[in-house]
């Protein structure tokens, strides 16, 4: 039987909570936007972790986006290191860092719901708005 929760699940998870705090704590670049950790996965053999952000308030900017995963990606070799000293672990992975296209998706399909509903509900109270 498989485990319901491996350990790089936890590892991981460790790793999104610890990271979220190191972030807004340690990395001080005016620049940066205000990151949200969404998810991390990490390799079986712990070598490499996949970080996943999304940045409050600048979901359309491309710009942005590719400023906060660049001064991210400069910074992973020091929040590396400082994970290495509040987790137990013989390796820190590599940080990879991945903007989330969730979110944006997410809030698009629903804006694309909420159009679909209101064309519904007027063509139901106006019955001969579709008709020529």
């Amino acid at each position: 039987m498989a485990k319901e929760y491996s350990r790089t699940q936890r590892i991981g998870d460790q790793m999104q909570r610890e990271l979220a705090q190191l972030i807004q704590r340690e990395i001080k670049d005016p620049r940066l936007g205000l990151v949200t950790l969404t998810g991390t996965e990490v390799s079986r053999d712990l070598s490499h972790a996949k970080v996943f952000f999304t940045i409050m308030g600048q979901d359309d900017d491309e710009q942005k986006i590719a400023l906060n995963q660049s001064i991210l990606k400069d910074a992973a070799g020091y929040l590396r290191m400082l994970l290495g000293k509040s987790l137990k672990l013989r390796t820190v992975p590599q940080l990879h860092f991945l903007y989330d296209e969730s979110v944006r998706r997410g809030a698009h399909l629903s804006a694309l719901i909420e159009r679909a509903v209101a064309e519904d509900r007027h063509q139901h109270d106006d019955p001969d708005a579709g008709k020529e």
